[in-house]
């Protein structure tokens, strides 16, 4: 049974779901274009190393974290979600922008042990600023380093930190151009224009699994919010971190500047932890097994579709 056999985080799981990663990403990249030249394998491969470091790292997280249970659903679902948007796996910047982002959760997360407190704020905020550059609306999840900051350590110095940080990031960023390019790095550079055009979801390679999805987010978020309820008072604070990262996501989603897909990268990460809750209970294990199966299957029926 599928649900029996990923409930576990095993080296095995782990390796089968990367291994499923690398496969889409390849059909996606790789094997569509002609006539690769060496940058571009480079830039590829690099992009790969990349999708697969967001599995790795949202699997610490959550390890870490206990923001699940010691189970393989939340990189499986992580990376089902991705592979059924063949436009996401097609987006560098968007992938590199959410890898810096798990990095900055990873530091926020663990603020909640209220030690080195200034450090890791500087340190989320820092990497926030970082996955803005590749992808400007990721800069919306300094909201999250607030909150955090609200919820585990609301000092008056703690809330100057982020600003410390950012500045770091413009810094940082200038002198790189100011080196390389011979000019400043301004607003302009760093800006990306919304685009509030989504006609391109009326694609059923779009509509079929954002329908589905969508489905899958309302039914697991009535049990997350139960969980919620019951949570302690400690770990209280972290879940419902999780839920402003998801509104958070959704924002970056709608203001983004491309509507292929590849937008929702940032909202699969706390989508992913709220439905691996949900399918680490204990309670309709029939309905769970043949949900597992259809999410399995959506990326392999879209790709043959296709």
């Amino acid at each position: 049974m599928l649900t029996s056999f990923f409930s576990k985080s095993k080296p095995l799981n782990l390796s089968l779901i990367i291994l499923l990663m690398i496969g889409f990403y390849l059909s996606a990249t790789f094997f569509s274009l002609k006539g690769l030249g060496f940058s571009t394998i480079l830039e590829l491969t690099g992009v790969l190393l990349a999708l697969i470091l967001n599995v790795l790292v949202l699997n610490f997280i959550a390890k870490k974290n206990e923001l699940t249970k010691r189970s393989a659903y939340k990189t499986l679902l992580f990376t089902i979600f991705c592979v059924s948007f063949f436009s996401l796996l097609k987006n560098g910047p968007a992938i590199i922008a959410n890898l810096f982002v798990l990095l900055a959760l990873r530091r926020i997360i663990s603020l909640r042990t209220r030690k080195f407190i200034q450090q890791k704020i500087f340190d989320a905020t820092f990497w926030i600023g970082i996955a803005s550059l590749y992808y400007f609306w990721a800069s919306l999840f300094f909201i999250i380093v607030f909150f955090a900051i609200l919820s585990f350590a609301a000092y008056f110095k703690n809330w100057l930190v982020p600003f410390v940080a950012f500045l770091a990031v413009v810094s940082l960023t200038t002198c790189f151009h100011l080196l390389v390019n011979d000019q400043f790095y301004t607003f302009s550079d760093w800006f990306q224009a919304s685009n509030f055009d989504f006609s391109e979801y009326r694609n059923f390679r779009l509509l079929i699994p954002l329908s589905i999805l969508l489905a899958l987010l309302l039914w697991t978020l009535i049990n997350y919010f139960s969980a919620l309820q019951k949570a302690s008072v400690t770990r209280r604070p972290v879940l419902s971190l999780i839920l402003l990262y998801l509104l958070v996501a959704g924002a970056v989603a709608v203001l983004a500047p491309t509507k292929n897909g590849s937008e929702l990268i940032f909202f699969f990460v706390p989508f992913s932890i709220i439905a691996s809750n949900y399918f680490e209970g204990k309670k309709e294990k029939l309905f769970k097994e043949i949900l597992l199966t259809v999410l399995i299957l959506m990326p392999f029926v879209l790709a043959f579709l296709a």
